[in-house]
């Protein structure tokens, strides 16, 4: 039975990603200029904007640049048509994510590498709860995200504005099944710190033991090395 705390986070915080939005039908059918084309990952129209000297870092009425658009499309082409012209990899929308926590949301570790190749950098505080790619990818049980995140170099043990890592986040915020086994194995082999406690002092380990996750628990109690 999950403990009062995470019951409680549970309630409060359903996702990492749901202030995250997509452009949805009715901004997709009011775009035009270079956010239809990065929608519709049309190069040759990109290519033609830029020529005409278009701003590549407009924002939409939700802060959106149209590199996001190309993101939240998963227009690969299109985001590195944009950035090698120059658009702003690590520009923030209107809810505070960036093209690679756009990504790591997704589950889309190609997009998400490709970004980083493009110079969105992987340490970036993002979403409104002042989080990183890292800790919204570890809440979702995104293993492979997680590591390649890790392998960039982004932060083992920010502390967003809930009190919590992405240990921390990948125990409670998980379903303790085999991708947030992955997770969480991925964060301690790296180096992870597994003593930080949240506000209310539980740490990782007692996090995972308190919600019966057997495996998860041996993971973060086998000592380094």
């Amino acid at each position: 039975m999950r403990g009062l705390a995470a019951a409680l986070a549970l309630g409060l915080f359903a996702t990492e990603a749901l202030p995250q939005t997509p452009p949805n039908a009715s901004q997709i059918a009011r775009y035009d200029g270079l956010f239809r084309a990065a929608h519709q990952g049309d190069l040759a129209e990109i290519e033609r904007l830029i020529a005409a000297g278009a701003d590549l870092n407009m924002r939409d009425r939700s802060g959106r640049t149209p590199a996001h658009v190309a993101a939240f499309a998963s227009n690969d082409a299109a985001l590195t048509l944009l950035a090698a012209a120059g658009a702003d990899m690590n520009a923030l929308d209107g809810r505070a994510y960036d093209i690679v926590t756009i990504a790591a949301v997704a589950d889309d570790p190609a997009l998400m590498s490709l970004a980083l190749q493009l110079g969105n950098r992987p340490d970036l505080v993002t979403s409104p709860y002042d989080g990183t790619a890292l800790i919204a990818a570890a809440h979702l049980g995104h293993a492979e995200v997680v590591r390649r995140l890790i392998a960039a170099g982004a932060p083992l043990d920010h502390v967003n504005n809930l009190g919590w890592t992405a240990l921390i986040e990948a125990v409670i915020l998980g379903d303790g099944g085999p991708a947030h086994i992955e997770t969480v194995r991925a964060l301690v082999l790296a180096g992870a710190d597994r003593d930080i406690a949240d506000r209310q002092g539980m740490t990782p380990l007692m996090h995972a033991r308190a919600n019966g996750y057997g495996e998860i628990a041996a993971l973060i109690a086998t000592p380094p090395g």
